[in-house]
């Protein structure tokens, strides 16, 4: 006998629907919340057409609300003791360890710190790593990494002539958005590792990594479409690839976006065949 349907008030309604809208918008696909099927057994008018196939979707732990997430500000420009960028890279390496600095090191299989050029003009900054990722110590290497790989290839770019890393270097449970303490540990990592590269452009690939960038909580729709300045990079905000599996509409405006790194990069498409 299948579940009643539960009819919420209309503010109640209002309220629902203008939360997952937000969420949606802000490119956040990893956050705690409900089963889908329990989801869809609301009456919630105007969610129809958003919800999605539950069969093709992951089950959350229920929790009653969104892990807060704050912003935290960049430590100072790490000035390297050599000049290699390889070798600086590796130093920073050798300092993180066998990290154990946060609770996201228990379910860790590999450490993933970092991917590409040392001396890469474009760096890309994601979330954390999913299960591949743990498994290989490399970032964006699942079905997400290929859809990354396809847009650096767009861009007239090769994988190993950018650098790719993440907020968080160990995979957070069921790969939901880090914790602030998790994230706040960890950042300061990445920010050396910008440091050593000084990339000219910088792409945050989804809200968290915008968030602790850029140091500000805000929808993606108010970061993206324009150059914001970091540390002596020019950052761009887009998508996550992850959210772009999810909705393959919003493919032509991370496409925008990338154009828009692509014109301070000084770098055309190439031309198709």
């Amino acid at each position: 006998m299948p579940a009643p349907s539960r009819v919420l008030d209309p503010s109640t309604q209002q309220a629902l629907a203008e939360r997952l809208r937000f969420y949606r918008e802000l490119g956040l696909t990893d956050f705690y919340r409900r089963p889908a099927q329990a989801i869809q057994q609301m009456d919630v008018p105007g969610l129809a057409s958003e919800t999605q196939d539950p069969s093709s979707q992951p089950i959350y732990p229920q929790e009653t609300e969104i892990p807060p997430r704050k912003p935290i500000a960049a430590p100072p420009a790490v000035a390297p003791a050599v000049t290699d960028s390889a070798a600086a890279l590796r130093i920073i390496r050798e300092q993180i360890g066998e990290c154990t600095r946060c609770a996201l090191h228990t379910g860790r299989n590999e450490l993933v710190f970092g991917d590409g050029s040392p001396d890469a003009r474009l760096l890309f900054v994601g979330e954390g790593p999913g299960a591949d990722e743990d498994a290989q110590g490399l970032p964006f290497v699942g079905k997400a990494g290929q859809l990354l790989n396809n847009m650096i290839a767009a861009m007239g770019l090769k994988r190993e002539e950018v650098y790719i890393a993440n907020v968080v270097k160990c995979r957070p449970p069921q790969n939901r958005t880090p914790e602030p303490d998790e994230a706040n540990t960890c950042a300061p990592f990445l920010f050396q590792q910008i440091d050593v590269i000084r990339p000219e452009v910088i792409v945050a690939l989804g809200a968290t990594a915008a968030t602790y960038l850029l140091g500000q909580r805000q929808p993606l729709a108010g970061l993206r479409g324009r150059v914001h300045t970091w540390r002596g990079s020019k950052l761009i905000v887009t998508y996550h690839p992850a959210f772009l599996l999810r909705d393959p509409r919003q493919k032509k405006e991370a496409w925008a976006d990338l154009q828009i790194a692509m014109r301070e990069l000084g770098l055309q498409a190439p031309a198709k065949a």
